[in-house]
C-alpha cells in the first residue's frame, strides 16, 4: 500500500484495520447472501478526491450487468507531493446478490508495479499476489459466508456496492465482513442508515460506515453514490 498518501489512509486501512469495530447489541450481522438481488444499477462516472479542499486523486468507474451478475471496473490516480503518481486499475465480478466472485487489481508507482487476483468460493478468498517480478505469493482468508464487501485502497466506487448490499428495508445497524485486497487483511465494519439530507435542491439518503476509530458518511441519490465525507479528516470524495 502507498501509505504516504494521506487520503488512502483515511478511507483505506484506517477505517477497516484498526481494531475491529465494536458492534452494538442491536446490530444485524450480514452472514448470508440475501434472498433478493442486490440493488445495484448500471452506471458510470468519475470521483474527485480532496483533503482540505485540495485535490489528491481522481477515479473513473463503471458498473454494468454481466453474465447474470455484475462487473465493476475502476481506474484511480493518487497524487503525491513528493514522488510519482500512483495509478490503480481494478475489476470486480459479482453475483446477482452482490457477493464477490473474482477481483483483480494492479498498482503502478514509477517503475514499481504490483498486481493480484482474488478468487472467492464458499466464504474462502484466495489471493495471488505479484510484486515487482518477485515470486508469486498466495494467501487465503476464511469468512463465515460468501457475503463479503470489497473495499480496496483508493477505489471508492466499491462503497456504492456496499450501499447496495445494505438492507434498506430492515435499516438499523448492520455488520459486514470486508476485505481490502491491497492490504491482504480482512476486517469488520458497521453500516447504519441516517435521516435523509437535503442539499443543493436534492434529497440524499445517507449511510454511516464505522470502525472503532473512524466514521465516514455516504451520500446517495437513488442508487448513485454522490459523495463520501470524512468529517474528522476534512476529506471528501465528490462525484463529478
Amino acid at each position: 500500500m502507498t501509505r504516504q498518501y494521506t487520503f488512502a489512509a483515511v478511507l483505506g486501512s484506517a477505517i477497516l484495520f484498526s481494531p475491529v469495530a465494536a458492534v452494538p447489541r442491536s446490530a444485524k450481522s450480514v452472514t448470508a447472501i440475501r434472498d433478493t438481488d442486490a440493488s445495484l444499477s448500471a452506471q458510470k462516472g468519475k470521483f474527485r478526491d480532496t483533503v482540505a479542499g485540495k485535490e489528491v486523486g481522481s477515479e473513473e468507474f463503471e458498473i454494468s450487468g454481466s453474465a447474470g451478475g455484475w462487473l465493476a471496473r475502476g481506474n484511480a490516480t493518487v497524487k503525491s507531493g513528493n514522488g510519482p503518481e500512483t495509478r490503480i486499475t481494478s475489476q470486480l465480478q459479482l453475483t446477482a446478490a452482490g457477493a464477490p466472485a473474482h477481483y483483480e487489481w494492479t498498482t503502478v508507482t514509477g517503475s514499481k508495479k504490483s498486481s493480484a487476483s482474488v478468487d472467492f468460493s464458499a466464504g474462502t478468498a484466495t489471493i495471488h499476489l505479484q510484486v515487482n517480478g518477485s515470486q508469486p505469493y498466495t494467501q487465503q482468508f476464511f469468512f463465515k459466508s460468501s457475503n463479503v464487501a470489497i473495499l480496496d485502497d483508493n477505489l471508492y466506487y466499491q462503497y456504492a456496492i456496499l450501499a447496495a448490499l445494505y438492507d434498506w428495508s430492515a435499516k438499523g445497524v448492520q455488520t459486514f465482513s470486508v476485505l481490502i485486497p491491497q492490504e491482504l487483511t480482512p476486517g469488520t465494519i458497521t453500516v447504519e442508515a441516517l435521516d435523509p439530507e437535503n442539499s443543493g435542491g436534492k434529497n440524499f439518503n445517507r449511510l454511516r460506515v464505522r470502525s472503532q476509530d473512524l466514521e465516514i458518511i455516504l451520500y446517495l441519490n437513488g442508487n448513485h453514490l454522490e459523495k463520501i465525507s470524512v468529517p474528522s479528516s476534512n476529506a471528501e470524495i465528490i462525484r463529478q
